[in-house]
């Protein structure tokens, strides 16, 4: 009985010493929009770190000299929500940077020893295995690509399909006006299209013509996004951005208790959000496994 007293005493001994630790640092926000998905990560990122925040909006300081700023508060971590901010803060050096919302981090941020974070993408692996868990007669996927901005994911991607016994046929483009002509090419010989989120590739003319390729040839996408589904692909992987916040807290506490930032290695997001649109499955004649259907959002 005594022991067990002094375990719970110790116990809130050390809640109570972190919690105020916690409560005692300081954290800027550096936002590029205020727009839902961003706000939903902020909200995560508050679920899980007490600490006094300060938020700047990039679209707020258009001009005005943002590392001073945040030099001038000095926080003890800054928080980079979008391309846009992380942009702005590159040059930030004896501060811990955490970004998130990024889809893939600007070059300009590798190598950098302050600065880590979660890349608003899930991983190839868990992409193509819930694709296969949807679609298990798979073999073939096609994707198109500009190798300048994910020609890091599409090597990977190549790396995870030949493990889990697919076949990629990745096509590298450099202007959308290549992307029809790619696209054609592979009519007869793959399963599905895979739409990544690169802006070389993804213009409102290509979506457009690869939607209608889809429905001709009985060709569903897989697609990163949720309106592209209500659009006409057949299933979208996206991410959670409330539990990208919270890993983006994690790491925070991490840092917090004393853990060295160089330590903490950037990750993708771990938990994917599906959704299918059944109108599309029945047009392409495909059944789409009731446990999949079960936990995904439907669009009809």
């Amino acid at each position: 009985m005594i022991k067990n007293l002094f375990i719970m005493l110790l116990f809130l001994i050390f809640c109570h010493g972190h919690g105020s630790a916690e409560a005692g640092q300081e954290i800027v926000v550096v936002q590029s929009l205020r727009i839902k998905p961003y706000e939903k990560a902020i909200e995560g990122f508050r679920s899980v770190c007490n600490s006094k925040i300060k938020r700047l909006f990039v679209s707020e300081w258009e001009g005005a000299n943002v590392v001073e700023k945040i030099n001038k508060i000095g926080p003890d971590i800054v928080l980079a929500v979008g391309t846009s901010a992380l942009l702005k803060i590159k040059k930030i050096k004896d501060i811990p940077v955490i970004y998130l919302m990024v889809l893939n981090h600007p070059h300009t941020s590798s190598g950098k020893k302050n600065i880590t974070g979660i890349s608003m993408k899930t991983s190839q692996e868990q992409q193509l295995i819930t694709l296969l868990k949807a679609v298990p007669d798979t073999k073939n996927i096609g994707l198109l690509y500009d190798p300048d901005r994910t020609g890091h994911f599409v090597k990977k991607a190549h790396a995870t399909a030949k493990k889990i016994g697919i076949k990629l046929i990745a096509k590298e483009i450099h202007s959308a006006r290549d992307a029809p002509s790619a696209i054609m090419n592979m009519r007869g010989k793959i399963d599905i299209f895979w739409m990544l989120p690169d802006l070389t590739v993804i213009t409102p003319e290509t979506v457009e013509f690869l939607l209608l390729f889809s429905l001709e040839n009985k060709i569903p996408i897989l697609t990163f996004s949720e309106k592209y589904v209500e659009m006409g692909a057949l299933m979208s992987i996206g991410i959670d951005a409330f539990d990208i916040g919270i890993q983006a807290g994690e790491m925070a506490k991490k840092i917090f208790l004393g853990r060295d930032i160089k330590s903490i290695k950037r990750v993708d997001a771990r938990k994917a959000v599906v959704s299918i649109n059944l109108i599309v499955a029945k047009k392409l004649n495909i059944t789409i496994d009731k446990k999949i259907i079960n936990n995904a959002m439907i669009i009809e």
